[in-house]
């Protein structure tokens, strides 16, 4: 199956929706700016986007929000098959529009997102050991009750809404010179690239344990992977999604893994060093400079998108 278009043009249209009367819902996140020299890395300027400051605690927040706009939702609601990041999104942004959240989440997820989602209103189900098994529990769901389908990174409205961070980048500090990535199902990694297309070079990043983009690669299609480590319950899609597949191909030339210990080592980093508190899945970019893996040049700007930060404080002793 063609993955639909993505393009600026959507991303405009869904950056202009979601401020239409909705900016008292979702957050102008920072962009901090810091000599590379702060961070011990050889380049001119680091910008972290602090996005785990978004609503809901992650960019998902834009997509899911951007999906219930576009779409109508039914009395029963809508559904959602999520590692966490994506259904505490639409649970805020169902409570938000009062409407009903139900939410299926793999025995991998962490019991400080279930909680999250359980304080927002959202009936929380636990189905399968990975991600596709509850994403199969949401699809059987769904054709009982007839609720509006999420998806958590798959949908044209979701990924145009996440993309949004990236027009929200070039509009508080203009076109860095790369963008680092973290990539579980391609949402965000192909969000950002749609938007800079040819002119910041974005980078994908995966932890070796959840090669989703990089499998699909070495195969020269989507294929499913097995996934584990510390960032599966936010990067532990099985599948490249359509959109990230197609539009990775055509802007992304690069694509690397990293080891659980040098992302666990980057997300400690950034919590003694900066005081940021955000999930593994945040940390990848920065792991990706500590180690060398993406190698920045003395006059490069790179952007470290930080996605999230629904996690357990008591893991950052």
């Amino acid at each position: 199956m063609t993955a639909p278009a993505l393009t600026r043009s959507d991303i405009a249209a869904a950056q202009q929706g979601l401020h239409g009367g909705y900016c008292g819902f979702l957050r102008e996140t920072p962009l901090w700016k810091l000599p590379g020299a702060q961070l011990g890395l050889p380049c001119r300027e680091v910008w972290l986007k602090l996005e785990h400051l978004q609503v809901g605690g992650s960019f998902k927040a834009r997509g899911m929000l951007n999906r219930m706009l576009a779409q109508p939702v039914p009395a029963s609601g809508v559904v959602i098959a999520s590692g966490g990041n994506a259904g505490i999104a639409t649970a805020a942004a169902a409570q938000m529009l009062g409407v009903r959240c139900e939410v299926f989440v793999p025995e991998v997820s962490s019991e400080a997102k279930r909680a999250r989602l359980r304080q927002l209103g959202a009936h929380v189900v636990v189905a399968g050991s990975a991600y596709a098994q509850a994403h199969e529990a949401c699809l059987a769901r769904q054709l009982q009750t007839g609720a509006l389908a999420m998806h958590a990174y798959d949908q044209p409205e979701v990924v145009a809404g996440a993309a949004t961070l990236a027009a929200e980048i070039e509009a508080q500090g203009g076109v860095p010179d790369s963008v680092l990535v973290s990539v579980g199902g391609g949402g965000l990694v192909g969000g950002v690239a749609a938007w800079f297309e040819a002119r910041a070079r974005v980078v994908a990043l995966e932890p070796v344990l959840a090669p989703t983009l990089v499998a699909a690669r070495q195969a020269g299609e989507p294929v499913d992977v097995e996934v584990g480590g510390i960032a599966a319950d936010a990067l532990g899609a099985r599948r490249i999604g359509a959109i990230g597949w197609s539009v990775t191909q055509r802007y992304v030339k690069d694509a690397y893994l990293l080891e659980d210990s040098a992302i666990r080592a980057a997300q400690i980093w950034l919590w003694r060093e900066l005081k940021l508190g955000v999930e593994p899945a945040a940390a990848l970019g920065l792991a990706a400079l500590q180690t060398g893996v993406y190698a920045c040049a003395p006059n490069e700007t790179v952007c470290l998108i930080l996605c999230g930060a629904n996690l357990d404080p008591a893991t950052l002793a």
